[in-house]
């Protein structure tokens, strides 16, 4: 659903690494292309920041539908879960088979390691990982006065849309 209605040559438009392409058909057009389209310059800037809202509005939308289905996931997983822990208890490691065959339960043995003291492992079981750079870390001390060797602090400048 848009939330503004967009001038079809410039909403048809993809830009792919510098390459801008028909979002219909795929075709890659000349890179030139939104440059070159014949209206006004306030009506392009119009209709171009008026396509980012549009696409701002989807992304939203598009989170919160994934943020649900990641939330009823993890309900159904924790349902599942709880409920073959109970059926675990109920069958006591014994196999059991629906009368009509659709069903079967059944165990398998597996094994995994329980670690009861993590400071007693060897050094030669822990796995190092990559370190990670705290940025907002040095930005703070940079805006402290405090000089960091390898970093420095940019100034963007970021176009809003509202």
């Amino acid at each position: 659903m848009n939330l503004f209605e967009i001038n079809d040559a410039i909403q048809k438009c993809i830009v792919i690494d510098d390459t801008v392409v028909d979002g219909e058909t795929g075709e890659i057009l000349d890179k030139d292309y939104l440059d070159s389209l014949a209206m006004a310059r306030d009506e392009k800037i119009e209709n171009i920041a008026k396509w980012i809202k549009n696409l701002d509005s989807d992304i939203e939308q598009l989170k919160k539908q994934k943020d649900t289905f990641a939330k009823r996931q993890k309900q159904a997983e924790c349902r599942r879960d709880s409920l073959k822990s109970y059926l675990s208890a109920f069958l006591n490691g014994n196999k059991w088979d629906c009368k009509d065959k659709s069903v079967t339960v059944s165990f398998r043995k597996s094994e995994s390691v329980n670690i009861i003291d993590e400071s007693k492992i060897p050094v030669d079981y822990l796995i190092m990982q990559e370190p990670k750079i705290d940025k907002a870390g040095i930005k703070k001390d940079i805006k402290e006065g405090m000089t960091v060797a390898g970093a420095e602090l940019v100034t963007n400048n970021n176009i809003q849309i509202k």
